[in-house]
């Protein structure tokens, strides 16, 4: 939806553009003309009644003149510096929870154009820890939202709802980086449930950010419909240069690089990076509004994103 909205905006943007330039260019130059040739033939000037009625655009062109510079100064924000997303499922809770609308930055890894994504200006990669949107690898007209936890080269291993990263040696580095646990902290149990299934919230470092997530200490891992990567066991995974290994925040409740694979660096949408408006929809199924009708407004979420 969010592609084809920006291909939407970019034909608005050049039509009415071009039927602004067309008039001003080619049609108001004549319009001069005859004004000067009328005034020519009166041997006087026209009014500015009749001046103003000759050299007036017509109602197209007139709108187009209008709205060019709205839906250009729209497409560069949208296209360049931030574009607005709606949270839509729970797979980064309790990060980000449904209603949850954010900002993304869409210069922080590279700007592109908005109609084929080709990168134009290189500006930084993602870093370990991240909030990334990206296009979905598997169909690139959804635009899904996870962490980052792999970055190229690095050897990922996921086991009994446990990470361990092994960062990437580069050449000459001695002695190499080691497997490592990512250490996690208890904070709390029953916060936040999965159907009537109490959830595990705990606290975890991702390079240098602190986050925390949720697990679901009763399920068991879906291993066996993992991303299999040839050469690596079930649960493993190296990093190809140029991709990156994402993961939902609510680990046992979340489809990301464990069962589809990497994100690769041309997907990358930009960084989520303030939460501007949070709804909530608790509505009960007898109610007579429908469901997409918020129930309360989450203020004391608005800030930053972590």
């Amino acid at each position: 939806m969010a592609t084809l909205f920006s291909h939407i905006l970019v034909i608005l943007t050049l039509a009415s553009g071009l039927v602004w330039a067309f008039d001003h260019f080619v049609l108001l130059p004549k319009r001069r003309m005859a004004v000067a040739t009328a005034e020519a033939s009166n041997g006087a000037p026209l009014g500015d009644d009749a001046r103003h009625s000759m050299l007036r655009e017509g109602a197209i062109a007139e709108n187009c003149h209008g709205v060019f510079p709205v839906l250009f100064a729209v497409l560069i924000f949208r296209s360049f510096i931030f574009e607005p997303f709606q949270i839509p499922s729970g797979s980064m809770m309790p990060t980000l929870l449904v209603g949850d609308f954010i900002l993304v930055e869409k210069y922080a890894y590279g700007l592109k154009d908005p109609v084929l994504r080709s990168e134009l200006v290189a500006t930084g990669s993602p870093e370990r820890g991240d909030i990334v949107v990206f296009k979905y690898p598997k169909d690139e007209r959804v635009d899904y939202i996870k962490r980052v936890v792999g970055l190229p080269g690095d050897r990922i291993v996921y086991r009994n709802k446990t990470l361990y990263i092994q960062p990437k040696c580069d050449r000459g580095q001695s002695p190499c980086p080691q497997l490592q646990e990512v250490a996690q902290a208890s904070v709390n149990q029953g916060e936040f449930s999965q159907g009537k299934l109490p959830l595990t919230r705990l606290k975890e470092q991702l390079g240098e950010v602190t986050h925390d997530l949720l697990v679901n200490p009763s399920r068991r891992e879906p291993v066996g419909y993992y991303h299999s990567q040839p050469g690596t066991r079930v649960g493993e995974w190296i990093v190809p240069e140029g991709k990156y290994f994402a993961m939902g925040d609510n680990r046992d409740n979340s489809t990301d690089s464990r069962f589809w694979g990497f994100v690769d660096q041309s997907q990358l949408v930009g960084r989520a990076t303030f939460i501007w408006m949070s709804f909530e929809f608790e509505r009960d199924a007898d109610s007579v509004l429908p469901s997409w009708v918020p129930t309360g407004v989450r203020l004391d979420r608005l800030g930053g994103i972590e």
